[in-house]
């Protein structure tokens, strides 16, 4: 893809963007109800863990599209 096309693309992605985000502002929510839930107590209890199956970690190195040794190669995805 061109550099001009590039750069057309970008500039029509932020007015599009900036569009959806303006409607987005617009929109009510029914009531000012708070979206976190506050408990009491955990639901989770440290130290109840299940032990892994032994073949767990041989069936991770298996998938995994890359690896080194005893460890897992991954690529963090930048946006």
């Amino acid at each position: 893809m061109e550099q001009k096309d590039v750069k057309k693309l970008e500039e029509e992605t932020k007015k599009l963007l900036d569009k959806f985000s303006k409607a987005l502002a617009s929109v009510k929510s029914e009531g000012n109800e708070e979206w976190n839930v506050v408990r009491d107590s955990d639901r989770r209890k440290d130290g109840e863990g299940k032990a892994c199956d032994d073949t767990f970690r041989e069936i991770m190195f298996e998938n995994a599209p890359q690896k080194d040794k005893s460890f897992i190669i991954a690529e963090k995805k930048t946006w």
